[in-house]
């Protein structure tokens, strides 16, 4: 399985020799954060899909500062901050407001739709658009941890239960191998 994911994720020797990455070498450069095995990649996996639904551009900035924090491999956490896209954002914004109702017990958990514009006073349409994006303030903050942590536990266990299941199924090959 290492090999595998090796043969993807970039060489650190390489990107020590990138100038801009030079001024971080003490910190970024820390052989636990490239070292891939069943912990780190767990733990790395766990880091991305928390860090993949912060909001705007600071995912992998979040999923970097994450991985110093908790010594976990960089590249892979920084990949799987990836899940999130333009075709994913949305309904993930969606079904975590939704888990932000129902923690919170607004409702029965259903996405409020926003305001239409009916083409009359745009000014009157922003109003009612600003009430919207506050009313979601409170689940979506809540839902978003709440699934982020949810996600990032599955991903933790998922990542573990596939890598044992490929070291047993790599003893089995092996032991079958032998006379």
């Amino acid at each position: 399985m290492r090999r595998l994911l090796k043969r993807y994720l970039p060489d650190h020797q390489a990107l020590a020799a990138n100038r801009w990455l030079a001024p971080f070498g003490n910190t970024l450069f820390h052989p636990r954060l490239w070292h891939l095995n069943r912990h780190s990649a767990a733990g790395a996996v766990a880091v991305g899909l928390f860090c993949g639904l912060i909001p705007g551009p600071f995912q992998m900035l979040g999923a970097a500062l994450c991985c110093l924090a908790f010594r976990v491999n960089l590249p892979l956490a920084l990949f799987t901050t990836l899940y999130t896209n333009p075709f994913t954002i949305v309904p993930l914004y969606v079904a975590a407001v939704a888990i932000g109702e129902w923690l919170l017990g607004n409702g029965a958990g259903h996405f409020t739709t926003p305001p239409e514009w009916s083409g009359g006073s745009l000014v009157a349409w922003l109003e009612a658009f600003a009430g919207w994006m506050a009313g979601l303030g409170r689940p979506l903050l809540l839902g978003l941890i709440a699934l982020a942590s949810g996600l990032a536990l599955a991903g933790y266990l998922l990542t573990r239960l596939a890598w044992r299941s490929y070291l047993i199924h790599h003893w089995h090959q092996r032991r079958k191998r032998k006379p």
